[in-house]
């Protein structure tokens, strides 16, 4: 087990693993920013995602980040920046998750909590929300990730960045596909890619940004396979109550 993570921890600092996705186009280092509260996602079966840290010890990422079997652990970092794993205490995927749905772009529930052994130091507690509706077509949201920067690329991730999109298309609460407004996806722009699936969305409601979805899969410009084409995002509006009673199940409350 221990050498399944060294391989595991290995992707995540150096992208070896080609699953999930990651922020491409030039996107801005957020690590002070919005990136505070993005933690990255390892696995026993090679996955490396991104997460958002919603309390001390819960972190809030994507269903396909976690799949079934797979032992999972939360990348730090110590004063001298040495990657440290810690310890996962409980794992849940949402039981509306369907992967073939995901796989093909589809709307699903993909939306996981993770409870970590001991609370996470040195991080930001990322509040949480709904996209404001009804959504339209051009409003801007925030995405983060540590994905790479260049699709095939490894070296170029595990850095958190942000990027701020725009929706396209028919948003609804159950997906919304966001596009990098200067490109339109007709070529490579901002986008999520390696890495960057379960990281979360922002919206900026009153002045805050808060979390109303996370991220779920990518395409390259032209709806090709890749990155920098659209991101496809599962808003919380459906799976809010969820979130709360499982955390509120594993505080025995």
């Amino acid at each position: 087990m221990k050498q399944v993570f060294a391989y595991a921890l290995c992707a995540a600092l150096f992208g070896v693993v080609p699953s999930a996705d990651a922020m491409v186009g030039g996107a801005p280092s957020a690590e002070s920013g919005l990136g505070r509260v993005v933690v990255t996602v390892v696995g026993s079966r090679g996955n490396f995602c991104s997460g958002a840290l919603i309390a001390p010890d819960i972190v809030l990422t994507a269903a396909h980040c976690v799949p079934a079997g797979a032992t999972t652990k939360i990348v730090a970092y110590d004063a001298q920046r040495q990657p440290q794993l810690l310890d996962v205490r409980r794992v849940a995927a949402h039981p509306r998750y369907n992967s073939r749905g995901i796989a093909n772009h589809r709307a699903s529930a993909d939306v996981a909590l993770l409870q970590l052994a001991a609370p996470m130091a040195g991080k930001s507690i990322a509040p949480l929300g709904s996209p404001r509706e009804p959504i339209a077509a051009g409003a801007r949201f925030t995405i983060a990730g540590i994905g790479v920067t260049r699709r095939g690329d490894g070296k170029s991730g595990g850095t958190a960045r942000a990027a701020t999109l725009v929706a396209t298309g028919r948003p609804g609460t159950l997906q919304i596909r966001l596009v990098d407004p200067a490109s339109n996806n007709a070529r490579e722009g901002f986008g999520a890619c390696t890495g960057d699936s379960g990281g979360p969305v922002f919206e900026d409601q009153n002045g805050r940004n808060i979390v109303i979805g996370v991220i779920s899969w990518s395409t390259g410009a032209n709806n090709a396979s890749g990155c920098g084409g659209l991101t496809g995002v599962t808003p919380l509006t459906l799976y809010r109550d969820w979130i709360q009673s499982t955390v509120q199940s594993w505080r025995g409350r």
